[in-house]
C-alpha cells in the first residue's frame, strides 16, 4: 500500500498505533546502523534509503531521475515489510540472513527475492535487521548494481 506521504515523519503519523511502534523502531535500526553515503527519502510511497544523486549521478536506471534505491520499509495490508536491494542482489549477503534468521526469530522466515515479511509485529528482529543494514556500504551496493545492471 503506498502513501502518498511527503515525509518519513507523515508516513509514520498516518499508520495504526501498533504500526506506528514497529515502523519507528525499524527506522530506528536502519539510521543507526546504515553507512555513510544513504539518504533517508520517501520512495515508492514508502520510506526508503537510497544511493543519492550527489554520490550516484546516474540514478535508478528505470527512471534516472529517482535515486538509487536500496532499502525500503512499508506497512503492508496484512504485513509489514522491508525490501532489501542488497539481499536480493549478493547471494553470500542473503546466505548470511537466511542463516542469522533463525537464531533471532522462532518462527519461519517468509521471504520473497527482495521482500521480507513481517506479518506477526512481535517477531521482528530489529538487531538482526540493524546488522544486515551495516553490512553493505553505498560504494558496494553501487558496485553490485552497476555490474548486475551489465549482465
Amino acid at each position: 500500500m503506498q502513501s502518498n506521504a511527503k515525509t518519513p515523519e507523515e508516513y509514520i503519523s498516518e499508520l495504526p498505533e501498533d504500526r506506528k511502534q514497529a515502523i519507528m523502531k525499524l527506522r530506528d535500526a536502519l539510521l543507526k546502523n546504515l553507512p555513510k553515503g544513504f539518504e533517508e527519502v520517501m520512495s515508492y510511497g514508502m520510506i526508503g534509503y537510497v544511493v543519492p544523486h550527489s554520490i550516484y549521478p546516474s540514478g535508478y536506471h528505470t527512471n534516472p531521475e529517482l535515486p538509487l534505491p536500496f532499502i525500503n520499509i512499508a506497512s503492508q495490508k496484512n504485513f509489514i515489510a522491508l525490501y532489501h536491494m542488497g539481499i536480493y542482489s549478493d547471494k553470500s549477503l542473503l546466505t548470511w540472513f537466511v542463516s542469522e534468521y533463525p537464531k533471532h526469530v522462532k518462527t519461519k522466515l517468509d521471504m520473497g527475492k527482495s521482500c521480507i515479511r513481517f506479518k506477526n509485529i512481535e517477531h521482528i528482529p530489529y538487531s538482526l535487521i540493524g546488522e544486515l543494514a551495516a553490512k553493505m556500504t553505498a560504494e558496494q551496493w553501487i558496485k553490485i548494481y552497476e555490474q548486475a545492471k551489465k549482465k
